[in-house]
């Protein structure tokens, strides 16, 4: 072998060893960041602006990852509270994610939220809550079930404005509305009135 042909297999050979090197290292990093940094069990969590309690979550499982503001949490309850300190919002989800520096928050799996400003109870699969818009979310095709007061809607491409209260749906909707018959509303008058003369 000549000396230059040994000099050109050298300089392979280094290049693919630090070749090498450099893939080891990324799939080390890449690994780092999808393995979380902490993992806590049945832990209930509060959030505080200033001395007041905004936000209350319990979980089976919540795991943090490093350099992250991101959280993922499997079976969560949890709890909002408004300026007066009194309860919301309140539901359930399977898993939660959560990109806590934007206040992005996606929900998924048996989602049920209940509204007591509203009273009203939802249902989806999946939701995302933009905590800085205060807007509430699907996706174009995936399903959401309001119920409130007997009525029943079901739709899709749901979205829902935490300012104003007012909600839509973009694409197909159904439902049912229960109304009262008058001889409810008759009999409802009557028990109400002998509930008074016994008084």
């Amino acid at each position: 072998m000549s000396e230059k042909n040994g000099s050109t297999l050298l300089l392979i050979l280094i290049f693919v060893f630090f070749s090498a090197c450099t893939l080891k290292y990324e799939d080390t990093v890449a690994a780092e960041s999808k393995n979380p940094e902490f993992v806590f069990f049945d832990t209930q969590l509060m959030r505080y602006e200033g001395k007041r309690k905004t936000v209350d979550v319990e979980a089976e499982t919540i795991e943090r990852y490093k350099d992250s503001n991101s959280n993922y949490a499997k079976n969560v309850k949890f709890k909002t509270f408004d300026n007066q300190n009194q309860v919301d919002t309140e539901g359930t989800c399977g898993l939660l994610f959560a990109e806590t520096g934007q206040e992005i928050y996606e929900l998924y799996d048996g989602i049920r939220l209940f509204s007591k400003q509203n009273k009203t109870n939802f249902y989806a699969d999946a939701l995302r809550w933009n905590a800085k818009t205060e807007q509430l979310i699907s996706g174009r095709t995936d399903s959401v079930k309001l119920e409130k007061d007997g009525t029943v809607i079901v739709g899709t491409g749901f979205s829902a404005s935490g300012v104003s209260g007012k909600f839509a749906f973009t694409g197909a909707v159904s439902g049912n509305i229960e109304t009262k018959s008058q001889e409810d509303s008759s009999a409802d008058s009557e028990n109400h009135n002998q509930e008074k003369t016994e008084e």
